[in-house]
């Protein structure tokens, strides 16, 4: 197995762990949450009042979570190959033509990625001069930044796709 596919395999495991670590979290968090309101509503503790006070940064994290979700889960299945496809070139293209055709898509996912990551480096930029803040004094922009960073493994992963595509294609390389 070549270094590429080991570092890929090693993503692949991180980002399924942060995964289970950030799904636990948003859980646990939304859980805790509803948890309190409600004793708070029907059970009349104030203590659980007091505490939601003392958690207010719940909400906000678990929406930053959500994000970092969505990204890290896209960029884990965009390494398995599975991400969203609408194709009908390869129900209508020859066998033969095939590695063409994911030649071709490979190449256009990476370009699209490379010009979305583009935007999302300057995003970040505007975020950090702008100089809001998340919660608890965090910078907007370092909870931003799974916007690059997903986007440039997704880039990574298309060009990388793209060139093993090139290889079978231009070489006669086999699957």
């Amino acid at each position: 197995m070549n270094f590429f596919k080991r570092c890929d395999r090693a993503l692949a495991r991180l980002e399924g762990w942060l995964l289970v670590l950030f799904l636990t979290v948003m859980v646990s968090l939304t859980f805790l949450q509803v948890a309190l309101r409600a004793l708070s509503t029907y059970g009349h503790a104030p203590w659980a009042n007091a505490l939601m006070g003392q958690i207010d940064w719940a909400e906000p994290l678990v929406r930053l979570l959500v994000l970092w979700v969505s990204l890290v889960g896209a960029s884990l299945v965009t390494g398995e190959n599975r991400h969203i496809k609408i194709d009908l070139m390869s129900e209508l293209l020859p066998h033969h033509l095939q590695p063409y055709r994911e030649l071709l898509l490979s190449t256009a996912c990476a370009v699209i990625s490379g010009l979305i990551l583009k935007a999302a480096v300057s995003y970040v930029r505007m975020e950090a001069a702008f100089g809001g803040s998340l919660f608890s004094g965090l910078p907007s922009w370092v909870g931003q930044l799974i916007l690059p960073i997903g986007f440039s493994i997704i880039f990574l992963r298309f060009v990388l796709r793209a060139a093993g595509e090139a290889k079978t294609v231009f070489r006669g390389g086999r699957r």
